[in-house]
């Protein structure tokens, strides 16, 4: 008997819980899942996000992620409106982010002659001749991208391998001619070019720059570091006399051309290394209309005294639905370039016993300009490429650190950190300095750093990604766009395998990062870098949904294959703003071409 009153019980409970349940179901409980947006299905997910490392699928919301999981899981957030982009086999990133670069300078790049694209010096005299027959009288004809070391033969006649000007002032009489250097730390200019920068053979060199000159003490045209400024200063001035219409109109073009160029290469963050005052508020407004690409820009191009006075009213963080932030001085110089011999270093360079290169920006503005930033909790950012340029600024930090503990927290960075004595690798992990490097560089100045530095100093201190990052530091990645083309796959391909020359040599191959410690640098420690980790950085239920679709998996491919690879769709804050055309038509193991050789260099 009590054993039936225990199983009439037991049916009681369960009618009971029952009834409960469809009563807590009618009510809404638990909870429907709320439909995603957009959900991408059958990918080869790198989430970044320790808690969850792969995903098969991915759902987003209202711009965000709301999860991730397998085709099944995530097949629950399906609904009647839902977008479903089903990725056979695609593999699927954190939207990357350009850790070092120059937006409008890559629009403007955009719009100019490419003359790194000519195989030497009279393939870049034919291309302005060509550009000159078709100019107005007084146009500028201005180029960018050469540099003579890559060139398959020496000019002749030549002054340590730069051109002579006979040739280029006899293509171009009637225009002035401005070509830029793929370093963008020199101009070779003609001589209508020099004339309306006020420069003659009497003029003398600026404090940080050099005019090259001939044995007669001719200026030849070749400008480097702040000789150039007066030649940009003319062209500033050439520009500034066109119909307001005309300007507007350009500097439009220059945004448009640049932004579609990131996010066709998988670029959802762009971190500008430098803008003044007024195109900062130029970008701003900009930014309000639709822009895809997320702006993280830095003050630049201002007077000590106009960053002190001004610096503090700029602060913008996360403005029109995180698309526009200002929170950072940089990229303030602190040397040259190696291509120049304008590199600042300890000792002098291997093929040139009587240069060490050049303190470009007195340190001395440097640390007022710190301390600015210290002041107004503002990051730092200082370019230094040579060993001497980087021990300066590392001291310089200690300092402001020493004197103002909590500047220590606010992620100062030393943008290229490309030449280090081994004394002072240590120093970034324990003042917390990140090293924002690019790897792109270190391959494609392969060919002329032991010519310049010699075998052991570069095997010491060249492009020590690993030994920076085995010591605690944290080591970015970008492209210093328009330096180099922006795309990140062939950094990517240089970062895992420090080869060059179409992979038939290899640059002291010990300082290579493992797959994962080069997909990190150029998405989540770019997004820390920038104070943005908690938002970006990592596919996370929560965070931002910028991602990127490659059509290669980065992780496993063949390292040859990796260049190979191309981006098949950009996503930023949910919405697909590239896709690359028969995307739809691509499926698992579809390769593309190879990238061509990397030729660009600092």
């Amino acid at each position: 008997m009590k054993s039936l009153r225990i199983l009439l019980a037991g049916f009681a409970l369960a009618a009971t819980t029952a009834a409960l349940a469809d009563e807590m179901s009618i009510a809404g409980f638990p909870p429907a899942l709320q439909p995603a947006d957009l959900v991408l299905r059958d990918g080869v997910i790198a989430t970044l996000d320790p808690l969850q490392p792969q995903a098969q699928a991915i759902a987003i919301g209202d711009g965000r992620i709301l999860a991730l999981g397998s085709d099944d899981a995530i097949a629950h957030y399906i609904g009647q409106r839902t977008k479903v982009l089903d990725l056979h086999g695609a593999f699927v990133t954190p939207g990357f982010i350009e850790g070092h670069g120059h937006l409008m300078q890559t629009g403007e790049s955009l719009m100019q002659i490419n003359v790194g694209t000519a195989a030497n010096w009279d393939g870049v005299v034919a291309m302005v001749k060509a550009a000159a027959a078709k100019a107005r009288p007084g146009e500028w004809i201005v180029g960018f991208g050469w540099l003579e070391s890559k060139w398959d033969r020496v000019p002749q006649p030549n002054l340590q391998g730069l051109p002579l000007p006979a040739t280029l002032d006899a293509a171009s009489p009637r225009n002035p001619v401005l070509l830029t250097t793929a370093s963008f730390h020199g101009l070779y200019a003609n001589a209508l070019a020099l004339k309306l920068a006020g420069i003659t053979d009497a003029t003398a060199d600026p404090a940080g720059g050099t005019i090259v000159r001939d044995a007669q003490g001719h200026a030849i045209g070749m400008l480097k570091d702040t000789a150039a400024d007066p030649v940009y200063a003319a062209y500033a001035k050439y520009l500034a006399g066109l119909p307001a219409a005309e300007q507007a109109a350009r500097r439009a073009q220059e945004l448009q051309r640049a932004v579609h160029n990131e996010i066709s290469k998988g670029i959802t963050t762009f971190v500008d290394q430098g803008a003044d005052f007024a195109t900062i508020d130029w970008l701003k407004q900009q930014a309000t209309q639709d822009i895809a690409l997320r702006l993280y820009v830095n003050v630049d191009g201002e007077s000590v005294d106009s960053i002190d006075k001004r610096l503090a009213q700029y602060r913008t963080i996360g403005y029109a639905d995180n698309h526009f932030t200002v929170r950072g001085i940089g990229e303030t110089v602190s040397d040259g370039a190696l291509g120049t011999r304008s590199a600042w270093f300890l000792k002098p360079y291997a093929d040139a016993p009587d240069i060490t290169g050049k303190n470009v920006t007195p340190m001395g503005d440097l640390e007022k300009m710190a301390k600015i930033a210290a002041r107004e909790g503002f990051q730092m950012s200082v370019h230094a490429i040579g060993d001497r340029a980087n021990r300066e600024v590392l001291d310089l930090y200690q300092r402001i650190f020493s004197a103002d503990p909590a500047a220590r927290a606010l992620r100062w960075r030393i943008e290229h950190a490309q030449h280090l004595d081994p004394a002072d690798i240590p120093r970034f992990a324990q003042l917390g300095v990140i090293a924002s490097m690019q790897s792109i560089h270190a391959c494609s100045d392969a060919p002329m750093v032991v010519p310049r530095l010699g075998e052991a100093r570069a095997q010491a201190g060249a492009y020590v990604w690993k030994t920076l990052i085995d010591s605690g530091a944290i080591v970015l990645d970008g492209t210093d766009t328009p330096v180099e083309d922006t795309n990140p796959i062939p950094g990517f391909y240089c970062g895992v395998t420090r080869a060059y020359d179409h992979g038939k040599k290899t640059f002291f191959p010990t300082q290579a990062k493992t797959r994962m410690q080069e997909l990190r640098s150029y998405t989540w420690n770019n997004a820390y870098a920038i104070y943005q980790e908690n938002e970006i950085g990592s596919l996370t239920p929560g965070k931002l949904a910028d991602i990127v679709v490659f059509s290669g998996d980065l992780l496993t491919l063949p390292a040859p294959d990796i260049l190979r690879t191309r981006v098949l769709y950009t996503i930023i804050g949910g919405k697909i703003v590239y896709a690359r055309e028969g995307a739809g038509n691509w499926r698992r193991g579809d390769l593309f071409d190879a990238m061509p050789e990397f030729d660009h260099a600092e």
